[in-house]
């Protein structure tokens, strides 16, 4: 893992290495000003020699000034090397997520996923940079203490490193139930978050069953399991610091002891032991420095770890190494032996399934919800694989097919239309970013929602809210077919297009499905019977099984399973 996290730094080295040149510098300096001082003290002084005194002075003042500049370098160019290396964790990890199919969605929640990219990453960025510029300012100022120490006098120099090693076992031990403590905080907070997101989300079903209570109550519970989870961290944390602020006045008061004892000795004199007094102020800083060090990099550590969770999550569809592109599309569909379950369940969802869709025909999937007829759908572009089975487009395996060449071919308008929160134009460019205006406009009036566009105060600059929240039904479903008209596919799949929709609206999308599906193969899934009464062929399906398939005049003769289905309006 620490392999996998140096080469972040990488692309950074000279950030990295400018960050640690000042802070080994910062901390040899700092050094040399207790050396100053006992010099000050026990040669300049009580020569009178006042050169000798304002040259010290100098040089302490020059001291200063210059850790001032290394601590304004190592503060700003330190941050910035975390926030870049922060900025390329969180593009990998989006490009990674963009990589995983829908059964990772399917599995995970939102809320989890955005605690990751946010919260966990932005620790780490403050590791980046503070873990190793506060290993190395502590580590030698401890190591240049010490050998001052041991220059001016051995015996107290071996008795200020007797609380040491207390100190370090003391850190290490508690350091590791800290981590575990963090961990669990870390995995609360993504529970909250997935809380929140979940009730902003579906606020107007909260609102009208009145169900405020129960989402608070809900709430309550994750909030307060993140409450104990903290709490149990803190009593952790107190036991640590308690311990380790007991160690280091405990520390000072050895070499204080000690020295004393020495001066009684006639072994040392009592500038020494002030010099001595400011190195361990100057061994005791670093010390602390270290404590907090080591409780950043358990949290930082935690942080990584779920981030590298995710990155060493392999899509479980992929390109094939010799995979081809899909060219010069005609669309003809051929399904064989098709068979799928979810990885999450044991049911099979669809059985034996074999279908034929000619080039530039309109076929219609019908049958109850629960059926299989969406999974049809989301096995066409490879949202999701067979389990056996085959699909074939114009002849051509989609298992060998580049993923990115198959679903470029494909357009898709589904019943719950996404929007993103931006404006009306941003999202029918979504199907073509590369579209000129004109296109957008015309795209919009095929789809029959170019009226209504125009008729707002900021036409296509209308923003749509969330999810398209300020837009009705209908008119989000048109933008997502102006969106399909402007990809321009050979193949497309309505899924379920019109079933939320009244009347009205569905006879505008009606008629832009008829253009839209002119000279195209289309797949049609819907309840309505006016949606698929004109279609060339239909197939009908039943607990994952076509049982039946022909024209809508061919099955009602036959008065078998879909003559019961309209007769008993289920298909309105």
């Amino acid at each position: 893992m620490l392999k996998r996290f140096i080469k972040f730094y990488k692309p950074h080295r000279f950030l990295f290495i400018l960050d640690m040149t000042v802070a080994f510098l910062a901390a040899i300096l700092s050094v040399f000003m207790p050396m100053l001082t006992r010099t000050l003290l026990k040669v300049y002084i009580p020569n009178k020699d006042l050169n000798g005194i304002i040259a010290m002075i100098a040089i302490m003042g020059g001291i200063i000034i210059f850790k001032s500049v290394f601590t304004y370098i190592r503060i700003r160019w330190g941050h910035i090397m975390g926030v870049r290396m922060e900025s390329d964790m969180r593009s990998d990890m989006f490009a990674h997520l963009q990589k995983l199919s829908f059964n990772y969605f399917d599995n995970v929640k939102t809320g989890h996923i955005m605690s990751r990219i946010s919260n966990d990453l932005n620790m780490i960025a403050e590791v980046a940079h503070h873990a190793p510029e506060d290993l190395i300012i502590s580590v030698f100022m401890i190591i240049g203490s010490f050998i001052a120490m041991f220059h001016y006098n051995v015996s107290l120099a071996i008795i200020a490193m007797i609380p040491v090693p207390l100190l370090i076992i003391w850190g290490l031990t508690y350091g590791r139930r800290m981590k575990g403590g963090f961990r669990l905080v870390r995995k609360r907070i993504a529970d909250i978050n997935s809380s929140v997101e979940n009730s902003v989300q579906g606020i107007r079903e909260v609102k009208s069953f009145t169900n405020e209570h129960l989402e608070m109550e809900k709430f309550g519970h994750i909030n307060f399991s993140f409450q104990r989870a903290k709490e149990k961290m803190y009593k952790i944390m107190s036991v640590y610091f308690a311990g380790m602020t007991f160690l280091t006045d405990f520390y000072y008061l050895v070499v204080i002891g000690g020295g004393v004892y020495l001066i009684f000795l006639g072994q040392l004199d009592v500038i020494d032991l002030l010099a001595f007094t400011l190195y361990v102020n100057f061994i005791l800083r670093p010390i602390e420095r270290l404590v907090h060090f080591t409780e950043q990099f358990q949290q930082g550590s935690t942080a990584f770890e779920r981030f590298i969770e995710i990155m060493d999550i392999k899509p479980d569809i992929k390109d094939k190494k010799n995979a081809t592109t899909l060219d010069n599309v005609k669309g003809s569909i051929d399904i064989k032996n098709l068979t799928f379950k979810y990885t999450s369940s044991e049911d099979w969802v669809l059985q034996n399934i074999n279908m034929t869709v000619p080039a530039g025909k309109t076929i219609a999937l019908v049958g109850e919800s629960g059926a299989g007829k969406s999974t049809i759908a989301s096995l066409i572009p490879r949202f999701y694989e067979a389990q056996d089975g085959s699909i074939f487009i114009d002849g051509n395996n989609i298992m060998d097919l580049k993923q990115k060449s198959l679903r470029k071919n494909i357009g898709i308008v589904q019943q719950n239309v996404f929007l993103f929160d931006t404006s009306i134009r941003e999202n029918i460019l979504y199907g073509n970013p590369n579209a000129s205006e004109e296109e957008v406009i015309e795209a919009a009036r095929k789809a029959n929602i170019l009226d209504f566009i125009q008729s707002l105060p900021d036409g296509f600059d209308t923003l749509t809210g969330e999810r398209g929240v300020k837009l009705s039904g209908g008119q989000k479903q048109r933008i997502s077919i102006a969106r399909a008209f402007l990809k321009n596919p050979l193949i497309l799949i309505f899924d379920e297009a019109t079933s939320s929709l009244d009347t009205e609206s569905e006879a505008y999308i009606q008629k832009a499905m008829e253009e839209l599906s002119q000279n195209r193969t289309t797949i049609i899934i819907a309840h309505r019977l006016s949606t698929v009464r004109n279609a060339d062929l239909l197939y009908i399906i039943n607990k994952g099984k076509i049982v039946e398939q022909g024209t809508h005049d061919e099955l009602m003769d036959k008065k078998d399973y879909y003559y019961n289905l309209y007769t008993k309006n289920m298909i309105l």
